[in-house]
């Protein structure tokens, strides 16, 4: 199976690629926003644990986090493979994700790295607050998200280099010649 970290910075076009990289290789796709939205609003017991976390302003505790990813990743039967999509964000969360994984006899094939230069990830949030009047799409937050990724998230670089699967991707140029460089990546697997 095909297993896919897609990683970057807000605003590095993760979303946008991973849709790309699902209809390309038929791989399921896992975001962990969607993911505790939908345990919640479903109304599972994963979902109000998680959810008295979140009604308190506290972040999920990694445990969790990884009891409901697994939960999602055993409920696909049939795929040729994952994409994580805003997950891990720390180094725990990727040794989490790993022992997960392995436990499944799986693991990472690949870890992406969309990298975009913090004034283009600015210009590229204000525009997409403008157009989709997203409220944390203000210079204000993403100022402030920027920081806590390249402090909480960032450090997960070197972790994947050292696991041997970091691949980098420049994410400036044309959406069709970023996703060319991310299909080479993925079939040199």
């Amino acid at each position: 199976m095909l297993n896919v970290v897609i990683f970057g910075a807000p605003g590095s076009g993760k979303g946008t690629q991973s849709a790309r990289i699902v209809e390309k290789y038929g791989l399921n796709h896992i975001s962990t926003g969607d993911v505790l939205r939908a345990e919640i609003k479903n109304g599972t017991e994963l979902g109000k644990t998680a959810k008295g976390y979140i009604d308190n302003g506290q972040l999920i505790p990694d445990a969790l986090m990884i009891d409901i990813l697994a939960g999602v990743f055993d409920g696909f039967k049939d795929g040729k493979g994952v994409i994580f999509d805003g997950f891990p964000r720390t180094i725990a969360q990727a040794d989490a994700l790993k022992a997960m994984l392995k436990e499944r006899g799986q693991e990472v094939s690949v870890m992406l790295d969309l990298e975009v230069p913090e004034d283009e990830l600015m210009t590229r949030l204000i525009k997409r607050g403008q157009e989709t009047g997203r409220a944390d799409d203000n210079e204000e937050t993403i100022k402030k998200r920027l920081v806590v990724y390249h402090s909480q998230t960032a450090p997960l670089i070197d972790w994947y280099k050292n696991d041997g699967t970091y691949r980098h991707i420049n994410g400036l140029g044309t959406m069709d010649g970023i996703f060319a460089d991310i299909c080479e990546a993925i079939d040199k697997l």
